[in-house]
Formats: C-alpha cells, sequence, structure tokens
C-alpha cells in the first residue's frame, strides 16, 4: 500500500499516511489533531541490477572512442 507524507499547517509536523492510491487525494488529519494539512510531493530513487532500462555500461579502453573503432 503506498505511503504519503503530509505536513501540518498548524503545528509543522510531518507524517505519513499509508492509504490506497484510489484515496491519495484525501486530506489527513496530523497526529495532534489538526485538519490544516498538506500534502507533500515525495520522490524515490528505484535501482537495480540488470533488466529492461538498466543503464548499459561505457565502452573500456583507449583512442578517442573507447577503443573501438582501432584508430
Amino acid at each position: 500500500m503506498p505511503r504519503y507524507e503530509f505536513r501540518c499547517r498548524a503545528c509543522g509536523d510531518t507524517f505519513e499516511v499509508n492509504r490506497p492510491m484510489a484515496r491519495a487525494a484525501e486530506p489527513a488529519s496530523c497526529p495532534q489533531g489538526h485538519d490544516d494539512t498538506v500534502k507533500l510531493l515525495s520522490t524515490i530513487a528505484v535501482t537495480g541490477r540488470g533488466g529492461a532500462g538498466a543503464p548499459t555500461p561505457a565502452p573500456s579502453g583507449g583512442g578517442c572512442c573507447g577503443g573501438g573503432c582501432g584508430c
């Protein structure tokens, strides 16, 4: 289940709420009971090994083009 981060405008507390994506736009009350909250935009980094979309390692070697042209 996705986790959404909110910040309370009244007390400044930052907190997380787990809820289905279908309810992502719903407001959330802070743990202190305030209703004036704003959903924060979170960024994630996904790293892994191999598979589609994985970066291809740069060619190694000497020369002007990594040793692939035979110059």
